[in-house]
């Protein structure tokens, strides 16, 4: 070794180098402790200087490989050895990274391509690890990139890099959070489930069981890693990975592996111990996703293997606790059986069996307890299938009430602590259903009375049964007890039961039954502290009399201090999943450890107090409680009176907004009616310009639908000035006739007038009287001929009107139809006017009266919003002198609470309670959205 060590060393030529670095191989698996003290630097040597031969380099890493890791030959493994070898790798392993040039150097060299350089470069970073776990990471952690050229291995074609590189970020990721988030940010969680995709899911082989063990690391503890796995909606891809189908006939030791890692992956993301709000979104999506469904289709599946089914429930339990949705679901699902049973009936069958394996029923147990925490619907549903109205009489189906009964009074002892925590669980913080329990009547036997189900279970206890059978009455019985006055009555109504209970408490008995004694004397300190001294026999102070005289006070305080000093009983509090190792060990529950703290200290002061002090102690209660009624009275008031001001706000805003838009309704209507005005003026001015046209045809033809008429009577008119005309005519020919003859006899009476003279005289006075009528004649004429001009231009007149009015009332075929057509014409357009003006005035009314309704709902309105905004200003006053009450009352309980202490009794602040309140709050809160 000294020789090849020189060799490499000092020879220049490349090849002598190689060879001595191979037979240095060769040795360090035989000598590795030789090879590794003396070769080891010169080793380091090779791989900064020979970079550019990939075969020495991986010689020499091989080398390095087998002097630090500790994977022997079988044969060479004796008793002895195991733990020299470990120390031996860890030596060489610390000697190694002394430098940490050496794991930077380490580094690149992964990085080659070369399959000869990168694989056993993987395999010595990993056993590096392996033996200095956080001193390696620490130096890759600070190394520039150094986690991403590793991340890049998992992206490598060659399988055998690939899956090396899955267990070399195993060990890369080990209790290191900040390596774990790198890691995950590098996308790994994208490539690790495309591995396990192509390798099968849980059909896979070993490589799948290496990238759930590395996603185990990855998520373990690691809220950041676990909100960016749900966020990149990865656990919807873990659904494929339960389809495991119907012929469940192929259950290989490989797969049973794989689908358990993979159901713990899941038990990971919605763990108790991560923080609630992670919990409650991983469990929705679980739903959502359909997950949920499937590992219940698994759960009800027939031909699983026991530990399959077993940690099947237990990741159902995890899922469903807590999610008010998840436990709805869970309720519905329905056994594969004719007729079709819940699954929660079939698991507890299972649970009560005693033929059942032990982890398969304390499995069922925890899914039964998960299913019920804080799930008051699902205990009001198991409550109430033992009530005596809603028992089954025909007996065809088997209730979850009646398997808890039948387990709770089987002779199994287990069976009976499993029925009895489970029921415990069934009244947990649920005051309602403790008293409705107590309505439960149990038939013992034929002939008979009904007992009650409280007295069977004192009953039982008082029989001197099996321990464990004990302890899970007692359990149930503190659980039930406390924080329920009318429980504990009923219990101290027996008069068998407390000198029962004192007995057992004063007996001095073995090591087994201290924690029956320590359960004893808890379970008679709840029937003190909530007792409501409603039975005068067993008032608080008789109690605590009874105490003092038969078993002593220090004595029962001891007593009780057996419990929480019980080994079981600190087991049982570190997690809510009831973990044993054997049936024996089965005696607490997580839960009632939580209730034993909690009451353990109140009853030690309790018993300590004297019955004056407990006097005190009352009236201060019941003061306390009248100024908590007045307080909560008073912040009750004060929350209507906020939720009143809330509603009149948002009724104000609505008036307003109301308001509002009537307003611009109304703005709105008064332009349209001032729209409608003008269109309606323009429509005038366009009508008078039409009746000014028509009437430059004619004078007297108006667009005012009486033209005719008045044209038929300037035709009457006519005719008769025509027939007037044709007489006056005729009388003036007459007339002119009558001249003519009165002429020519005056022509002759003048050629007779010589011929006689005797006749001249009466000629003459003839003769005047012809020429007065012929004055006479003549003025008529005159008269006449004056009215005849005037009756001639009247006519003229009238033609020339006739004339213009030919061509609408002309006599001919072609004036007449003209005249009819442009008649109808104007008659339609009249009457489109008209319509249009009545529409017009029609809706000019109804504008007007739908602004006068506005305007009055505007009124109306506004006198709302000075009611409401004085009724705003009385409440404000109101809650006002509200709070100056509460401040005179907070006063008063400051004064009541310093009384408190100086009497010594422990009064917690107001801050406390309220930050316990709020987290509680907080938490149904959670509920709530789940919901």
């Amino acid at each position: 070794i000294q020789k090849l060590c020189d060799r490499v060393a000092s020879s220049t030529l490349l090849d002598d180098r190689r060879d001595a670095v191979r037979a240095l191989k060769s040795l360090s698996k035989k000598y590795r402790l030789e090879v590794g003290i003396q070769a080891m630097e010169h080793l380091i040597h090779v791989l900064q200087t020979d970079r550019s031969d990939s075969e020495i380099i991986g010689y020499a890493l091989d080398t390095l490989y087998n002097v630090i890791s500790n994977d022997l030959e079988e044969e060479e493994q004796e008793e002895n050895l195991p733990k020299q070898v470990d120390n031996l790798g860890s030596q060489f392993t610390e000697i190694f990274i002394k430098q940490q040039e050496n794991v930077t150097l380490l580094l690149t060299l992964v990085e080659e391509f070369d399959f000869h350089v990168r694989w056993p470069g993987v395999k010595l970073l990993t056993s590096l690890l392996k033996q200095q776990g956080p001193q390696v990471q620490q130096i890759i952690l600070v190394s520039p990139m150094g986690v991403s050229r590793l991340m890049d291995l998992l992206a490598d074609s060659r399988e055998v890099i690939r899956n090396d590189g899955v267990l070399l970020l195993q060990q890369l990721t080990k209790s290191n959070a900040a390596i774990q988030k790198i890691v995950a940010f590098e996308n790994a969680f994208e490539r690790l489930l495309d591995i396990i995709t192509e390798e099968g899911n849980s059909d896979g082989g070993i490589v799948v069981e290496d990238c759930l063990l590395l996603l185990q690391n990855l998520l373990k503890n690691n809220n950041s890693n676990q909100n960016f796995f749900k966020e990149g909606s990865y656990i919807q891809r873990m659904k494929p990975w339960f389809e495991v189908g119907d012929d469940n006939c192929g259950w290989s030791a490989q797969k049973v592996t794989n689908l358990h890692l993979m159901l713990q992956l899941v038990r990971v993301l919605v763990s108790p111990t991560n923080p609630p709000g992670a919990t409650s979104s991983c469990q929705k999506a679980m739903f959502h996703c359909g997950l949920l469904e499937q590992l219940c289709t698994i759960l009800m599946a027939t031909g699983v293997p026991a530990d399959i089914l077993t940690e099947t429930i237990n990741t159902v339990s995890e899922v469903i606790r807590g999610c008010q949705m998840n436990q709805d679901y869970f309720a519905s699902v329905n056994a594969p059986s004719n007729p079709p049973r819940p699954a929660i009936v079939v698991l507890l069958m299972s649970m009560v069996n005693e033929r059942q394996p032990f982890v398969l029923r304390c499995a069922v147990l925890y899914c039964f307890q998960c299913f019920l925490y804080k799930n008051q619907k699902g205990q009001g549903e198991i409550v109430s299938t033992l009530l005596p109205s809603t028992i089954d009489a025909t007996g065809n189906s088997v209730s979850a009430g009646q398997l808890l009964c039948g387990g709770l009074f089987s002779t199994d002892s287990l069976s009976n602590w499993c029925a009895a925590v489970a029921l415990a669980h069934a009244l947990q913080e649920n005051a309602t259903l403790k008293e409705q329990l107590l309505r439960v009547q149990l038939a013992t036997s034929i002939g008979n009375p009904p007992v009650s189900l409280l007295q069977q279970c004192t009953n039982i206890l008082s029989q001197g049964s099996k321990v464990q059978t004990r302890v899970g009455l007692l359990i149930l019985l503190c659980t039930w007890l406390s924080n329920c006055s009318i429980a504990v009555t009923h219990f101290l109504h027996n008069p068998a039961n407390i000198p029962f209970l004192t007995g057992q408490i004063a007996e001095n008995l073995g090591e087994e039954e201290q924690l029956v004694q320590g359960l004893c004397a808890l379970l008679l300190g709840i029937s003190i502290y909530y007792n409501d001294n409603s039975l005068e026999n067993y008032r608080k102070e008789k109690l605590k009399q009874l105490i003092e005289k038969r078993i002593g006070r220090e004595n029962f305080i001891e007593k009780l201090g057996f419990i929480s000093k019980h080994e079981l009983y600190s087991r049982a509090a570190q997690k809510p999943q009831p973990s044993f190792s054997s049936p024996d060990h089965m005696m607490f529950d997580h839960e009632f450890t939580k209730l034993v703290k909690e009451l353990e200290g109140v009853i030690s002061k309790a018993i300590y107090k004297s019955s004056e002090e407990d006097k005190k102690e009352e009236e201060v209660k019941k003061t306390l409680e009248q100024h908590d009624n007045i307080v909560t009275h008073y912040k009750k008031v004060i929350r209507e009176q906020d939720q009143e001001l809330e509603e009149l706000k948002q009724r104000i805003n609505t008036l307003t907004s109301q308001n509002e838009q009537l307003q611009a309704t109304v703005t709105q209507q008064v332009s349209q009616i001032q729209q409608h005005k003008d269109q309606y003026n323009l429509l005038k001015v366009q009508l008078g310009k039409d009746t000014q046209h028509h009437n430059s045809h004619s004078d007297t033809f108006q667009m005012n639908g009486i033209q005719v008429e008045e044209v038929s009577k300037l035709k009457e008119e006519l005719e008769e000035w025509k027939n007037k005309h044709e007489l006056l005519q005729g009388q003036i020919r007459e007339k002119d006739s009558v001249i003519e003859k009165l002429k020519s006899s005056q022509l002759e009476m003048g050629t007779t007038d010589q011929s006689s003279q005797t006749s001249k005289s009466g000629g003459l006075e003839h003769n005047n009287e012809l020429q007065k009528e012929l004055e006479m004649l003549r003025s008529q004429i005159q008269l006449q001929s004056t009215e005849i001009s005037k009756l001639q231009i009247e006519n003229q007149k009238l033609q020339v009107m006739n004339t213009t009015a030919d061509p609408v009332f002309g006599d001919s075929g072609a004036t007449a139809a003209n005249n009819s057509e442009l008649e109808g014409r104007l008659q339609q357009e009249i009457r489109e006017l008209k319509s249009e003006v009545k529409a017009l005035s029609e809706e000019k009314e109804s504008l007007k009266q739908h602004l006068d309704s506005s305007s009055s709902t505007v009124a109306i309105l506004q006198d709302e919003k000075s009611k409401l905004q004085q009724e705003v200003a009385e409440s404000k006053k109101e809650q006002d002198d509200l709070l100056v009450l509460l401040a005179d009352q907070d006063q008063k309980l400051s004064a009541l609470k310093i009384k408190l202490k100086d009497l010594g009794v422990p009064v917690e602040d107001e801050d406390d309670i309220e930050s316990g309140d709020q987290g509680d709050e907080d938490e149904d809160g959670d509920e709530e959205e789940q919901d």
